[in-house]
């Protein structure tokens, strides 16, 4: 389906602009517009440009106008849940030339076609970056308030003393790792590659200009040593009160056995 092939004699370049609007789109309320492509979708933007809305919170305009965008995103509001205050931004000129192939080049995409599954397949990557951007950012923080644990860890040889905040750290490294893979399924092809496998090239050179892969393979290390410290303080903290109660209970018994004499042989003969 062309959706661009019409505008390229005069605008051949097209500005892709991908924005991570909040946590989630809920996309059941979007009705008042007709999909063009679905998986993701694909819509029309009225006033000029399409959009590609990703379930994870992403959308990515292609030849949008700057005071069209602000119209379309408060159109798009109502379907935004947990919406960002700052949303993380990624940005891509792309040429519509017919007599070349599909490839990047300093920073610029060339399509032969502006077909809705090249506009798919560049969503999926451009949505996936600034996915991860928003979760390096959260991990970063993440290991900013891990650090001094670990480092009272090291000089003084105790952990945390609240489980609370330590079991927050593991639940927000679980969350993250949900959103990646099991919301955004970022490592993993598109659909629309299934079928369209002439275009996985495409896909596969747009997600190494991104390095997609290898900020999912960094994030993951990241995850794995914040949730392999708050687990080992946690089990520290957990063992210690382990020990605390099996001092409780041995007072416990030795002050019983101590009334036990007393109450045998601490009274006098009449007693």
């Amino acid at each position: 389906m062309p959706l661009m092939n019409a505008i390229a004699p005069q605008a051949p370049t097209v500005n892709a602009r991908a924005l991570l609007l909040g946590r989630r789109l809920d996309l059941r309320h979007l009705t008042h517009v007709e999909p063009l492509a679905l998986n993701p979708l694909v819509v029309a933007v009225s006033g000029g440009g399409w959009a590609v809305l990703m379930r994870y919170g992403a959308a990515v305009l292609f030849d949008v106008p700057p005071n069209v965008e602000v119209s379309f995103l408060q159109l798009l509001a109502p379907c935004v849940l947990e919406p960002l205050m700052t949303p993380e931004t990624e940005t891509l000129g792309i040429v519509i030339d017919s007599k070349r192939g599909d490839l990047i080049e300093r920073d610029r995409l060339t399509l032969c076609d502006a077909d809705a599954v090249r506009l798919q397949i560049v969503a999926d990557v451009l949505g996936k970056s600034v996915l991860l951007a928003d979760q390096e950012a959260q991990v970063a923080r993440a290991f900013d308030r891990i650090e001094p644990l670990a480092e009272e860890l090291h000089r003084h040889g105790r952990g945390a003393r609240r489980a609370r905040g330590l079991i927050r750290h593991i639940g927000e490294t679980l969350l993250i790792q949900h959103r990646l893979v099991g919301r955004a399924e970022v490592g993993d092809k598109p659909e629309v590659i299934w079928e369209r496998p002439d275009l996985e090239r495409l896909f596969l050179g747009l997600e190494a200009e991104f390095e997609v892969r290898e900020r999912q393979v960094a994030l993951e290390r990241k995850l794995t040593v914040i949730n392999d410290t708050a687990g080992t303080l946690l089990d520290l903290l957990q063992t210690k009160r382990s020990a605390r109660v099996e001092w409780y209970i041995t007072i416990l018994i030795l002050f019983e056995i101590v009334l036990t004499l007393y109450q045998l042989f601490g009274r006098g003969p009449g007693g």
